[in-house]
C-alpha cells in the first residue's frame, strides 16, 4: 500500500506540474474558440470546419459543436464555418495582445441542396485525426439500412460494419473482431450499459432519434477509455430541441415509439441561459402480431417483448457550458422459450455530466457520474433457475487542452460495482457468489501533428483495487498523410478487464447472460507457467491504409492482431464441486473457471461511395479466432470459438429519389461462412448425488451428453438479402409523415440457427418477413 501511494504522489506531482507548464505555454498565444449549432433546433453541429480564411488555422467542431483555434498571430481575419449541406458562415474578427475570442455560430440548413460535394467532413477528419478502427454513426447513417421491423436500429446498422459478427435473430449476440459480449464496453452518455442489446437481437436499447453520435472502437483505442479488453461503443445522445415542441410517433408491425423534445427555457439573446429536454419510450409487441398478422409465415410464437424509456435535461449557457441529467428504464422479456424457459432482464440508472468552457484557457473540462444496475432471471422447466445482477456507479473527469494543431488530453476515473450470482451447471455444480469490486484509473493522451505525420501516444494505469493489481498499459495510434489520397495508419495498446461472462460457450442462444468479477477458483498454473493474476488481457496490434480512389470513393483496409494473453471462463471440463473433490485430483476437473488464451486476427475491407442520391456500402472480413485450454493431463488444447465466422460479406445500397428527396429506395445482402459447433456423441442417464446416502432406485435421473470435440462441426453458410422503401409526405413546415415498408429474407433462405442437441431439431433464424411502419413528426 505504501507503495501505492509513494506512485500515486508521484504521478499527482507530475500532472500539476505539466498542467501549469501548458496553461502558460498556452496562455502565450491568441486564441479563438466557441460553438457551432444548429438553427433550427439548437443542437450542437457536429465535424463542422471552422478556420481563418487564406491561412493554416482551422479546427473541426467536436461532439459538443466546440470548437478552439490556438497560436493565431495579431492581426485581423476572416473566420470561416462550412458543412455539408448548410449555408456557408463568414465573419470578420480581430485579435491581439493573447486575446482568448469567444465566438457562437447557428448554421441554417441550404436552402439548394447541392448535388456534389467533394470536400466533406469526414475527409478532413480522416487527415487530422488517426482514426484507427473506428467508426462514426449517426441516424442518418443508420437510417440508411433496411430496416428489420420498419425501424431503423443500431443494433441493425453494426451488422454491416467489417469485422463485426452477428450469432443470431434470436437470443443471438455481437462479436466484435473476435471479443465476446462481456468485453466490449458500451457508454451511454458516459454512463455503463451492461445490455444494450434485446433477445430478439435485431433491436438496441436505444432509439435512434435521440442519439447524436456513436462511436465504435473495434480495437486499438486510446487511453481514454480502460476495463475492456477488445472493443468500446460510446453513444452520446442529443440535449433536445431548444426552439419548439417537437417530436416522433410511430408505429410498426413490430412495435411502437414515441419521442418528445422541446424547451424549457429560451433564449431570448444570445447571453441567455436555455434548457431543454428529450424524452423516448419505445416497446415489442411482437409476440401478439407473430400470433395475428405473422401467424401464416412463422411456425411458433416469437415471445420477444420490451420496453424501453430514456430520458434527459439540458441547462446550456451563453459560453457553451452546459449540464446534463439524464435516467432510462429498459426491460425485456421472453415468454415460454421453446416452451421450456422465461427469460426477463431489467436495467435502470440515472447520472449527469457537463462541459466546462473556462473563459480565460484553451481549456473543455468534461465530467460523469452515474449509476446504473442490471438484474437477470431465466426459469427452465427442465434445469435450475440461474439469477445474476451488477450494480455500482462510474465517475470521471477529463481535461483537453488545444495547443494549436496538437491536443493533450488527461482524466481520472473511478467505478464500483457489485454482482450477486446464482447458476447451477449442466452437471448439476452449483455457483453462489457475492462479489464487491472497485476500479480506479488514470490516462494521459497527446496527439502531436508535425506536418503528414501524426502520432498519437497515450498511457492508461488502472488499479483494480479489489484485487490489489495495478496494470500499466501504454497505448499507442499513428497516421501518416502520404499525399491527399493515400494514408498508412497503425495502433497498438495493452488492454486489461475484471469483469467475467458467467454464461457457457457451449450455448448458441445466450438468452442469459450473468456477470462475475475476478475470480480466485482458477488453476494456480496455465501451459506450465503459474497464474499470478486474476484479470484478463490483451495486446492489440493494427496497421491499415485509407485510400480515396475517387472523390466520393474511399476504400478502407486493416489488418489486426488481437493477442489475449489471459481469459477466464466457465470451466466447461469440471466434474467436481470446488468443495468436494478426491485428493489429486487435477485443478481443472474442480475449479469453477478455468484460464484461457487466445488470438483473432484477419482484415477487414470497407468500401464507401456517396454521391448526389447514391450511398453505396461493402464491406469484406477475414477472420480467425482461436482459444486454448488445457485439459487434465496439462496438454493445450486449440479450439475455433462458436462465434468464428471465417468470411462476412456485406453490401448496402441505397437510393434517394423525387424532387423533393421523398422516396428513399435501399437494399442489404449478407454472406457470410458457418458458425463452429460441438456436436454430440451420446446421451446417458445422469444423477446428482446431495449426498452419499441417497439411492437412485426408483428414481429418474437427467438426461446427461457426451459432447464430441469442441466445435469440430460446423454449420450451413448463411445469406439473406433485404429490402426497404421509405416514401414521405409533407403536410407543413415541421410535419411531415413516413411510410416505411421492408421484407426481411426477401428470398426465403433457411439460415440454420442451431439444432437442438436433444431432439435433434433444426431452429431457422426469421423467415420471409414483410413489414410496415408509419412514423409522423412533427
Amino acid at each position: 500500500m505504501n507503495i501505492i501511494t509513494k506512485n500515486t504522489r508521484r504521478i499527482i506531482m507530475l500532472v500539476v506540474m505539466l498542467m501549469t507548464g501548458i496553461i502558460s505555454f498556452a496562455q502565450g498565444d491568441n486564441s479563438i474558440k466557441g460553438f457551432v449549432y444548429e438553427k433550427s433546433n439548437g443542437e450542437p453541429m457536429m465535424f463542422a470546419n471552422v478556420f481563418l480564411k487564406g491561412t493554416t488555422f482551422g479546427s473541426t467542431t467536436d461532439i459538443n459543436g466546440y470548437f478552439s483555434i490556438t497560436r493565431v498571430p495579431d492581426g485581423e481575419y476572416i473566420i470561416t464555418v462550412t458543412m455539408v449541406g448548410y449555408d456557408t458562415i463568414a465573419e470578420k474578427v480581430s485579435v491581439k495582445g493573447q486575446q482568448i475570442l469567444n465566438k457562437k455560430f447557428s448554421m441554417s440548413e441550404a436552402s439548394i441542396q447541392l448535388e456534389a460535394v467533394s470536400i466533406t467532413a469526414d475527409k478532413i477528419e480522416a487527415r487530422t485525426e488517426t482514426k484507427t478502427s473506428v467508426v462514426n454513426i449517426t441516424p442518418k447513417t443508420i437510417t440508411k439500412i433496411p430496416t428489420v421491423g420498419g425501424q431503423a436500429d443500431l443494433a441493425q446498422y453494426l451488422q454491416v460494419l467489417p469485422g463485426v459478427v452477428f450469432t443470431g435473430d434470436q437470443g443471438g449476440q455481437l462479436y466484435i473482431r473476435g471479443g465476446a459480449p462481456i468485453q466490449n464496453k458500451v457508454l451511454l452518455d458516459g454512463m455503463i450499459v451492461y445490455n444494450p442489446f434485446h433477445s430478439i437481437g435485431l433491436f438496441s436499447v436505444f432509439d435512434t432519434d435521440i442519439i447524436r453520435n456513436a462511436e465504435v472502437y473495434t480495437g486499438g483505442f486510446g487511453a481514454e477509455y480502460g476495463g475492456r479488453v477488445s472493443s468500446v461503443m460510446d453513444i452520446i445522445t442529443r440535449d433536445g430541441n431548444k426552439k419548439r415542441i417537437s417530436g416522433k410517433i410511430g408505429g410498426t408491425t413490430f412495435g411502437a415509439k414515441i419521442m418528445v423534445e422541446g424547451p424549457l427555457k429560451k433564449a431570448k439573446k444570445d447571453d441567455d441561459m436555455t434548457m431543454s429536454f428529450i424524452i423516448s419510450a419505445k416497446n415489442s409487441y411482437l409476440e401478439q402480431t407473430s400470433q395475428s398478422i405473422y401467424s401464416s409465415i412463422v411456425k411458433e410464437v416469437l415471445p420477444y417483448n420490451f420496453q424501453d424509456v430514456y430520458g434527459k435535461i439540458s441547462l446550456n449557457t451563453a459560453n457553451g457550458s452546459k449540464i446534463n441529467f439524464f435516467g432510462f428504464s429498459f426491460n425485456d422479456q421472453v415468454n415460454n422459450y421453446k416452451a421450456i424457459s422465461d427469460f426477463s432482464w431489467k436495467s435502470y440508472g440515472g447520472g449527469t455530466n457537463f462541459v466546462l468552457i473556462p473563459g480565460k484557457s484553451p481549456v473543455l473540462i468534461e465530467g460523469n457520474v452515474a449509476y446504473s444496475k442490471y438484474e437477470a432471471g431465466l426459469t427452465e422447466a427442465n434445469n435450475p433457475g440461474r439469477s445474476s445482477s451488477i450494480d455500482g456507479f462510474n465517475a470521471g473527469f477529463t481535461f483537453s487542452y488545444f495547443l494549436g494543431k496538437n491536443t493533450l488530453k488527461y482524466g481520472v476515473e473511478m467505478l464500483g460495482f457489485k454482482t450477486v450470482f446464482d447458476y447451477t451447471k449442466s452437471n448439476g455444480i452449483k455457483l453462489n457468489q457475492t462479489e464487491n469490486t472497485t476500479e480506479l484509473g488514470a490516462f494521459i493522451k497527446y496527439k502531436w501533428q508535425i506536418n503528414k505525420l501524426i502520432i498519437e501516444p497515450s498511457l492508461r494505469v488502472q488499479w483494480y483495487a479489489s484485487l490489489a493489481e495495478i496494470s500499466p498499459e501504454p497505448r499507442l495510434a499513428i497516421k501518416y498523410n502520404v499525399n491527399d489520397w493515400f494514408r498508412v495508419k497503425a495502433a497498438a495498446g495493452m488492454y486489461s478487464q475484471n469483469l467475467i461472462a458467467a454464461n457457457s460457450d457451449r450455448d448458441v442462444v445466450n438468452l442469459f447472460y450473468g456477470f462475475l468479477s475476478g475470480q480466485e477458483s482458477i488453476p494456480k498454473t496455465f501451459d506450465g507457467k503459474k497464474v499470478d493474476s486474476r484479470l484478463q488481457k490483451a495486446n492489440h496490434f493494427i496497421i491499415g491504409t485509407e485510400f480515396d480512389v475517387m472523390d466520393n470513393v474511399t476504400l478502407n483496409v486493416e489488418g489486426y492482431l488481437k493477442d489475449f494473453v489471459q481469459l477466464t471462463s466457465m470451466n466447461r471440463n469440471q466434474l467436481y464441486s470446488s468443495t468436494n473433490f478426491p485428493p489429486g485430483t487435477p485443478e481443472i476437473l474442480w475449479k469453477d473457471f478455468m484460464v484461457e488464451n487466445g488470438k483473432a486476427y484477419g482484415v477487414d475491407f470497407s468500401l464507401k461511395y456517396e454521391y448526389m442520391r447514391w450511398y453505396v456500402w461493402m464491406a469484406y472480413s477475414l477472420a480467425y479466432v482461436n482459444k486454448n485450454y488445457e485439459n487434465e493431463f496439462g496438454d493445450l488444447i486449440n479450439y475455433r470459438t462458436h462465434y468464428d465466422r471465417r468470411h462476412n460479406i456485406n453490401i448496402l445500397v441505397t437510393y434517394t429519389g423525387g424532387a423533393r428527396r421523398q422516396w428513399e429506395f435501399s437494399g442489404r445482402w449478407n454472406l457470410g461462412s458457418g458458425f463452429p459447433f460441438t456436436q454430440v456423441s451420446g446421451f446417458y442417464e445422469h444423477y446428482q448425488f446431495d449426498d452419499m446416502g441417497m439411492s437412485i432406485i426408483g428414481t429418474s435421473g437427467d438426461t446427461g451428453i457426451i459432447y464430441g470435440e469442441l466445435n469440430k462441426g460446423q454449420l450451413p453458410w448463411y445469406h439473406r438479402l433485404d429490402i426497404d422503401v421509405k416514401r414521405k409526405f409533407y403536410f407543413s413546415e415541421h410535419t411531415q409523415l413516413e411510410v416505411d415498408f421492408s421484407i426481411t429474407n426477401v428470398y426465403n433462405r433457411d439460415n440454420i440457427f442451431y439444432v437442438d442437441i436433444i431432439t435433434s431439431e433444426k431452429i431457422y433464424q426469421l423467415p420471409l418477413m414483410p413489414s410496415l411502419g408509419l412514423t409522423l413528426s412533427f
